[in-house]
């Protein structure tokens, strides 16, 4: 039995080895997990039972268990490089075969899918709609869209005004006071917002406001410097709009006269100017030509309900405008929740997309699988995917990898240990084997 108990014991002492080994050879491998080898001891057993003088049969290797601890998250500068801080595996693709890692090194192919360092796989993430909103439920290949981001034409302008209410009246009465762009002295302010066509061309919309009376101001609103259906404003004299405040200076109403006029005469009274009749265009050496464009077929919204009369400089936050002109992708960035964010050249930003994240009951059941993942196993029990930071899944931090969780330290003195046990056991079979050279030499 001794021959048993000893060859037992090298095996284990050699499965040991050969696990501390393979932690250590991995010591520098991204998003590796450290395994232990666990064993037990081996009894004979009769239908009686054990007794009490029975001696142990020796040991086996009952578990080589995978230690899923956190390693540590170091930068890289590289985009794609994402490690996982806290629970949760990656979730790649093969033609449809899912595995799960911690490894994040990825790359895109030529196609534009996220894939992972040797191009086999493609991480798998939630698309988004043509709203850029996040599409959750459904998995897909995450992809990185190089193409140009389309253009959007202005709908919304918004800001907030104040108008000096000690400014004096201009009495457009008066002829040598009756509006025009050119002559500052025919208006009190002007503001300018720039603003964009259904090709992403950028226009220039002007605002002159003019004190007409005690709590009255009008406004006029021209776009390159002619009225919105591109008249030229000295021939024909553009349409003011009325604002009306009360005793305390806060906006009442805003009164648009209807265009073309009507008999009687009607006005638009809201808290916005809606510009319904802009045609895009620009002048050259003073000659206005249509560009072929179109204003956003919602029109054109300003929003004036943050004007206000106060006894202070006349002045205007800056505008917020929904349009953008056409932009190429300057580089991406991804936040903590693994949402992708691509950044344009015309200062826009657009989600294209959210890596998802695989957590399992018991991550102990899962399958290595070589490459630094694993498969799921009915040990594992089935994933649960959703979006990083969301229940007890960990955040994704771009520009970084999780380094292997070996502790180097502790490898190689377990890596003694196990020599030392190796030794202790050949030494068993070695007594052994003197004690029965000592018994046939008797005989």
């Amino acid at each position: 039995m001794s021959f048993n108990i000893g060859l037992s014991g090298l095996y284990a002492a050699n499965k040991q080895l050969d696990v501390t080994g393979n932690n250590i050879a991995n010591v520098a491998t991204t998003g590796f997990k450290s395994s232990r080898a666990e064993f037990e001891d081996v009894y004979s057993a009769t239908r009686l039972g054990t007794g009490s003088k029975t001696v142990g049969n020796g040991v086996r290797l009952s578990n080589v268990s995978q230690q899923f601890g956190q390693g540590d998250i170091s930068n890289t500068g590289n985009v794609l490089d994402m490690g996982i801080q806290g629970n949760g595996f990656f979730v790649l693709s093969n033609n449809g075969s899912l595995t799960y890692s911690r490894a994040g090194t990825f790359k895109t192919d030529k196609e534009g899918y996220v894939t992972n360092s040797d191009g086999t796989a493609r991480l798998q993430g939630y698309g988004v709609d043509s709203n850029g909103k996040i599409v959750n439920g459904v998995l897909t290949d995450l992809r990185i869209d190089t193409s140009n981001l389309a253009p959007k034409s202005t709908s919304t302008v918004s800001s907030t005004i104040n108008l000096n209410s000690t400014s004096a009246v201009i009495d457009q009465a008066v002829a040598a006071n009756k509006f025009d762009p050119s002559k500052t002295e025919t208006f009190t302010k002007s503001f300018s917002t720039p603003i964009f066509d259904t090709q992403g061309n950028q226009h220039t919309m002007d605002q002159y406001m003019v004190k007409t009376g005690a709590n009255t101001w009008d406004t006029y609103t021209l776009i390159d410097g002619r009225n919105p259906d591109g008249s030229d404003p000295t021939v024909t004299a553009p349409v003011a709009s009325t604002m009306s405040f009360d005793s305390t200076g806060k906006l009442t109403s805003v009164s648009t006269p209807v265009t073309p006029p009507t008999t009687p005469p009607t006005s638009v009274i809201s808290s916005d100017l809606k510009i319904t009749n802009w045609t895009p265009g620009s002048v050259t050496n003073g000659v206005w030509t249509a560009n072929g464009a179109a204003a956003d077929p919602a029109g054109l919204t300003i929003a004036m309900a943050s004007t206000t009369q106060f006894n202070a400089d006349t002045a205007r936050s800056i505008p917020a405008q929904n349009g953008y002109a056409t932009g190429q992708i300057t580089n991406l960035t991804i936040d903590g929740s693994g949402v992708l964010l691509a950044n344009f050249s015309n200062n826009q930003t657009k989600p294209i997309g959210q890596i998802s994240l695989a957590s399992f009951t018991n991550e102990q059941g899962l399958q290595p699988v070589g490459g630094t993942s694993w498969k799921e196993t009915y040990a594992s029990g089935i994933p649960g995917y959703d979006a990083p930071e969301t229940g007890t899944l960990g955040s994704v931090v771009s520009n970084s990898l999780e380094e292997s969780n070996v502790n180097l330290t502790n490898e190689l003195v377990d890596l003694i240990k196990a020599q030392s046990n190796y030794q202790a056991n050949a030494k068993t079979i070695s007594t052994q084997s003197t004690i029965m050279q000592t018994i046939i030499q008797m005989a």
